[in-house]
């Protein structure tokens, strides 16, 4: 069905311990290929949060009949989020094709039943579905993903879960005081759960380019997933982006720098660019430091040719596929003081 683009957003309740909350698998299904991961990450959520878990039919299920059944996972989030009983939705991992259920998933079950649907990469898309159908989503870790680091949740990415998706309140987005990681340990062996991932210190958020004050609603998410994105129906309208804050990361891929730079170039073309009112980068995964750097200048390179040489721009951010993984508020306030690289989420 046909929902208009809603002016104002649903902030759904806040989660609390003992919440049910519903875990889905939108994309690949990877509980089924490494259970092990799967079940490590759903003991952190009781453990550490107090949740209940209710997984969803199709959470489980075999990878190769999941990705060959976008209904069946449309289905689940449905579900989800129309059952009462049910305060949070959790994607299970990620993945490359969760814009395959556009056909299938009625966003009007979202709007009517608001809740937090939390998750990050290819759950991106996903992330649009609510923003079209007025609800406000969570862009944060997955259950593989962050609530399953080895040897236990990093304590950055558990504090800004609890201050974004728990507490609600007003609160400066945090960074990798703990240091961070991009290190592959190989989930198929199951010993690797018990090894921490080598971590590599963090000078934090570091400011490309602006300066002053400025804030804007935040909209943004996977690079190659907004590419799958463009011209769907669940992508804004241009006057959308009016004032918005961009937040872009990559993912475990490491797309190379002149991919970046053609797909900064399609947001300039569609005139987006010209409407919002700061980028956030977060830290590239699976590359060194010069592909970080390269991909920075890659964005401030599409600026220039734009004309944006003064739009304020923040890198080396947690939101994306190093770990911690940082939770944003979706469609939720960004303020960025670009003197102090400090950023503050409401």
């Amino acid at each position: 069905m046909t929902v208009p683009w809603p002016t104002q957003l649903a902030v759904p309740q806040r989660l609390s311990p003992g919440d049910a909350i519903a875990i889905v698998s939108p994309s690949w299904g990877g509980p089924s290929v490494f259970p092990h991961r799967y079940e490590a990450g759903l003991a952190c959520l009781r453990a550490r949060f107090g949740f209940e878990i209710v997984e969803m039919p199709h959470a489980r299920a075999d990878a190769d009949w999941l990705a060959a059944n976008p209904m069946a996972r449309a289905e689940d989030i449905m579900a989800a989020f129309a059952d009462p009983r049910i305060k949070g939705v959790f994607a299970s991992i990620g993945g490359d094709d969760a814009i395959s259920l556009e056909p299938f998933l009625d966003l009007s079950v979202l709007s009517d039943n608001p809740k937090p649907l939390i998750g990050y990469s290819d759950t991106t898309a996903i992330h649009f579905a609510c923003l079209k159908a007025g609800v406000q989503s969570l862009y944060g870790p997955s259950i593989m993903s962050g609530f399953a680091e080895n040897c236990g949740i990093s304590p950055t990415t558990e504090m800004s879960f609890r201050a974004v998706a728990m507490d609600g309140s007003a609160h400066r987005l945090p960074w990798s005081t703990e240091g961070w990681t991009d290190q592959l340990l190989d989930w198929a062996d199951p010993g690797n759960q018990s090894r921490p991932r080598a971590r590599q210190p963090s000078s934090g958020p570091r400011v490309l380019r602006g300066s002053g004050t400025v804030s804007g609603r935040l909209i943004g998410g996977c690079f190659e997933v907004l590419e799958m994105l463009k011209a769907t129906p669940w992508w804004p309208p241009l006057d959308y982006w009016n004032g918005a804050v961009l937040f872009l990361e990559s993912s475990e891929e490491a797309p190379a720098a002149d991919h970046i730079r053609r797909w900064m170039r399609n947001f300039a073309a569609q005139g987006v660019l010209d409407r919002i009112n700061a980028i956030l980068l977060s830290r590239p995964a699976g590359m060194d430091g010069e592909g970080r750097a390269a991909q920075e200048r890659a964005v401030l390179a599409a600026l220039d040719e734009r004309g944006l040489k003064t739009l304020p721009v923040v890198g080396n951010l947690d939101f994306g596929h190093t770990d911690p993984i940082v939770t944003l508020p979706y469609g939720g306030t960004a303020r960025i003081d670009c003197d102090t690289a400090e950023i503050w989420l409401s």
